[in-house]
């Protein structure tokens, strides 16, 4: 307990922080109250330690989450990640007034905001995390934050930042290098990565959408332990290539990759002519003319391995300018799939051979092959402008286009939407319905 009687750090805290074993806090970044408790008590279950109260959850329920995991669950850290940036005392008293035992302030803040806030934690006995979250030099200001007297510092990459591949994997060695006092890492941590940001010097490892997004959150959180406890687990993570953005992309579905881009990027008019064949590439793009054949069969020589054919053929659907034989070289030449902004014929013969392809209609009718058009220039398909590289998806959806340039982050994104429907998907079997779990009547906008 605190000087004023109120709760600080635990006994089991104090223990876990003399230990050698890595501490592992799952942050309940949910901003509905009920399912983070009933996540924190299946992540327990798991091999959890400490409770992490996260920001959008302090921001939809206030201190009343503090309050409920801190009697919920009286023998657990309980972490308040408040961010705090001003008003450095009056915080740190809210959280530790409501039970918290680690109070978070962002690293940013300015010195006399962590000065107050660091008196106030001493006062009611709690502990100060500096949140190093967007702070240009994290090593240099960890020096500071250690001296001003903050207890922990976290190496903290945010959720934008790692969808753009960032990691606190890329500093933490050199942060462990600099301090004396424990520190954290969060941003993106799962089994494979949470035991090499230990191996890094991390003595408490924040994990989240790994366990809380889970369908089985005790069986990942003990996935995720396991991993700390034996370091001949840890596995190289591979890097942000290529070929992960084709296999994350071929792993979720459009709908997926709609919502990752809030809500933009699928074609209209565009569907799926081969039922359940799916399809992810980067873009060659034809610009033709309604029936003209010759430039979409040209395109096929031109693409690589693994491309998209997006054609804008008028959006004719009178006359094809696809067919079984250009379909058949497509799938000699390695492509992925066809768009078609027009109308494509041999549906059955194409359906037998498997290859997707997507277009506005069918049509027995084929056109001439006059040449004219061209090849990857920009063009319009489905509504959705479309340039040679850009990222084309498609599934019994539809398609999507993902800009070039941000393909790495959409596929991560993507794949955190898929992450979220599993979770709900879950307590949907267990009984709730998704205007529960959604609590929509609360998030509806007034």
């Amino acid at each position: 307990m605190g000087p004023s009687g109120e709760p600080g750090m635990t006994e089991t805290g104090k223990s876990l922080m003399s230990e050698k074993r890595t501490i592992l806090q799952v942050a309940l970044d949910i901003t509905e109250i009920d399912r983070a408790v009933q996540i924190a008590a299946e992540a327990v279950s798991g091999g959890v330690d400490w409770l992490e109260a996260g920001t959008p959850l302090i921001k939809s329920e206030g201190m009343a989450a503090v309050r409920t995991l801190r009697a919920m669950f009286p023998g657990r850290e309980i972490v308040a990640d408040m961010k705090i940036a001003d008003t450095g005392a009056l915080e740190v008293e809210m959280a530790a007034k409501a039970g918290a035992s680690v109070v978070c302030i962002l690293a940013g803040s300015d010195d006399a905001v962590i000065a107050e806030a660091v008196r106030a934690a001493d006062l009611y006995g709690v502990r100060l995390m500096g949140d190093l979250i967007s702070v240009p030099d994290p090593v240099a200001r960890s020096r500071e934050l250690e001296q001003m007297g903050v207890h922990i510092v976290n190496a903290h990459v945010g959720i934008d930042q790692q969808m753009r591949g960032k990691s606190p994997l890329d500093v933490l060695s050199a942060i462990r290098n600099e301090i004396a006092i424990p520190l954290a890492a969060a941003g993106g941590l799962d089994a494979t990565t949470a035991p090499q940001a230990a191996a890094a010097g991390a003595d408490i490892v924040i994990v989240g959408s790994a366990i809380t997004k889970s369908a089985d959150v005790t069986a990942s959180a003990r996935q995720v332990r396991a991993a700390l406890d034996d370091p001949t687990l840890i596995r190289r993570r591979r890097p942000p290539a290529e070929s992960t953005v084709r296999d994350i992309l071929s792993s979720v579905s459009t709908p997926n990759i709609s919502d990752a881009m809030h809500r933009k990027g699928a074609m209209a008019g565009i569907i799926p002519l081969c039922g359940e064949a799916r399809m992810a590439g980067r873009a060659v793009t034809v610009q033709g003319f309604a029936g003209d054949w010759a430039k979409p069969v040209e395109a096929i020589d031109i693409a690589e391995p693994g491309d998209v054919l997006v054609i804008n053929n008028d959006g004719a659907i009178h006359v094809a300018c696809w067919g079984e034989l250009a379909t058949m070289s497509a799938m000699k030449r390695g492509l992925s799939g066809v768009v078609i902004d027009g109308a494509a014929r041999d549906i059955d013969d194409i359906r037998r051979l498997g290859f997707p392809v997507f277009a506005r209609a069918v049509t027995p009718n084929a056109g001439e092959p006059k040449g004219f058009g061209e090849i990857n220039a920009e063009v319009r398909c489905g509504g959705q402008t479309v340039r040679p590289g850009d990222w084309i998806a498609g599934d019994a959806s539809g398609v999507v286009v993902i800009p070039r340039e941000r393909a790495a982050e959409v596929a991560r994104r993507a794949l955190e939407v898929k992450k979220t429907e599993e979770r709900i998907r879950e307590e949907i079997r267990r009984g709730s319905t998704l205007s529960r779990v959604s609590d929509l009547i609360r998030w509806e906008k007034k």
